[in-house]
């Protein structure tokens, strides 16, 4: 009996029993094993299907996993977070590091003219090969300058990024007390670093960060940041990086249980990658998910890695995972995403001094990067009752039917995809109920703005949005439909209550 049909016996017992033997399992095969050969050939796909293993004299007891429970943020430490945030700044410590590590591999001081320059020809280099086709990028960021441009230009941005999205996934229950966590395709150590800083903020939770890099220089830049930054015994623990290229990574190398794994502006720099080809990366360390873990996607802001990424999304369902966040199928069917581009942005940071330093030059907006834009995905590998549905009887409209109502007035409902995308004198934001194959936009012009409508300008990022009375129309010129909404128009979040 091959392996795999073993373990899918072992999963179909766990699945009637919260506890049994292992020598149960024997009678269920066509060949004879003892418990002890049985043990080896399974011992390590266990913590994959959420099961442990004990000895218990000649056999072994195999239970589940019990998911660790969720870290809560106390009021201290979401005040500490907060007054983070509000800074807006890269600490001053990392900020050094950086300057520290660029003037050692330069050999003289980075302030250097000619050092200056040859970091900002790099930065050129790096976006104007960022906005070629796919197919004709290489954006590998690997030897000499290329990193140390990374490390002035993309570095600053891509962390505070990490720290926004770690609060996002505390403040949604999903940071664990003792957490695994593993960034694949780290690079200099953007996310490892964000985690030992964010972690410092919190009390009592620790964790253990491994990375996967394949790149000799970036691994070199990563180990002198961390040796610079995170305390030895700290809370966190940063590994050094597994050697390895993503495409022919061996999961045996990787932790049996991995709490929250994280692909952060990664799988798009994948040269010649297909959709395929980066799905079956992403399950493939899956695999490797403790029961509760979760899988985080972050990709650039940009129409064509956002709309690139959602399109991933939608081939991971087929491989066993499902998307929490920032979706909800409210109507309970799966989502297509067809030309969804969305994206949620935090404010801008403030300039480090190196980068400030870059842009003392002609051409200073070539090297000033502090806008926070980007579109993430959060996946499980167990699709979990969501709070909110729309029943097939509902009075809303479903979103594929717009068609057939234009110039008329409806209730629809679905969630708020994006930040502001008009102006201030009208208020525009992408609406998605996971069913229209058209972009739909809610539109609220500013002189039409009441206490009784102006949660679609407040509601977070996400939410879901319940509209009594807008006014459908059709915008030709960007094939796309908008929702009108009027002063006569209710718009409220799912967790209030609609009249």
């Amino acid at each position: 009996m091959a392996d795999k049909e073993i373990l899918s016996t072992i999963r179909y017992v766990a699945g009637t029993k919260p506890v049994f033997r292992l020598s149960e399992i024997t009678a269920y095969l066509n060949e004879p094993l003892s418990v002890e050969d049985l043990f080896t050939r399974v011992s390590a796909s266990l913590a994959g299907l959420g099961l442990t293993a004990q000895k218990k004299g000649r056999d072994y007891e195999i239970s589940r996993i019990s998911p660790p429970q969720a870290y809560l943020l106390n009021p201290e430490e979401s005040a500490r977070l907060d007054a983070f945030f509000e800074q807006r700044t890269v600490p001053a410590l990392l900020q050094e590091s950086i300057e520290q590590y660029l003037a050692k591999k330069v050999g003289k001081d980075w302030t250097d003219p000619v050092i200056l320059e040859r970091l900002r020809r790099a930065i050129v280099a790096q976006k104007d090969d960022y906005w070629k086709p796919q197919h004709k990028r290489s954006l590998q960021y690997t030897k000499g300058y290329s990193v140390l441009g990374y490390l002035a230009y993309h570095f600053p941005v891509y962390f505070m990024q990490t720290e926004y999205l770690l609060a996002l996934l505390a403040q949604n229950g999903l940071l664990k007390k003792r957490m695994t966590i593993l960034d694949a395709g780290t690079g200099p150590g953007v996310v490892p670093l964000a985690v030992a800083d964010f972690y410092s903020r919190l009390d009592s939770a620790t964790a253990d960060v491994y990375s996967i890099e394949r790149s000799e220089e970036h691994v070199e830049a990563f180990l002198s940041l961390r040796e610079s930054c995170v305390p030895r015994g700290g809370k966190v623990s940063i590994k050094p990086p597994i050697r390895a290229d993503l495409r022919t990574l061996d999961p045996g190398t990787l932790p049996a249980q991995i709490d929250l794994a994280v692909f952060s502006n990664v799988l798009n720099e994948l040269p010649d990658a297909t959709l395929d080809t980066r799905a079956e990366i992403v399950a493939r360390i899956a695999g490797r998910l403790a029961p509760g873990g979760i899988i985080l996607i972050v990709e650039p802001a940009d129409e064509e890695n956002a709309t690139r990424m959602r399109s991933l999304t939608v081939a991971l369902r087929d491989k066993g995972l499902f998307v929490t966040s920032p979706c909800a199928f409210i109507w309970g069917t799966p989502c297509t995403a067809p030309r969804c581009w969305s994206f949620r942005a935090e404010p801008a940071i403030k300039m480090p001094r190196l980068m400030e330093i870059l842009a003392r030059c002609e051409e200073s907006y070539r090297f000033v990067n502090t806008d926070i834009k980007y579109s993430y995905a959060i996946l499980e590998k167990e699709q979990k009752k969501e709070q909110y549905r729309l029943s097939a009887g509902s009075k809303f409209l479903r979103l594929s039917k717009l068609q057939q109502h234009v110039g008329k007035r409806v209730n629809a409902a679905g969630l708020k995809m994006s930040q502001e995308l008009g102006s201030a004198r009208n208020h525009v934001y992408k609406i998605c109920d996971g069913t229209a194959k058209t972009p739909v936009y809610a539109v609220l012009p500013s002189y039409h703005i009441t206490p009784e409508n102006d949660a679609v300008t407040t509601a977070p990022y996400g939410s879901v949005l319940e509209m009594k009375g807008v006014l459908v129309r059709y915008n030709k010129e960007h094939n796309a439909y908008n929702l009108l909404i009027s002063r006569n128009t209710l718009v409220c979040r799912k967790d209030a209550d609609c009249r």
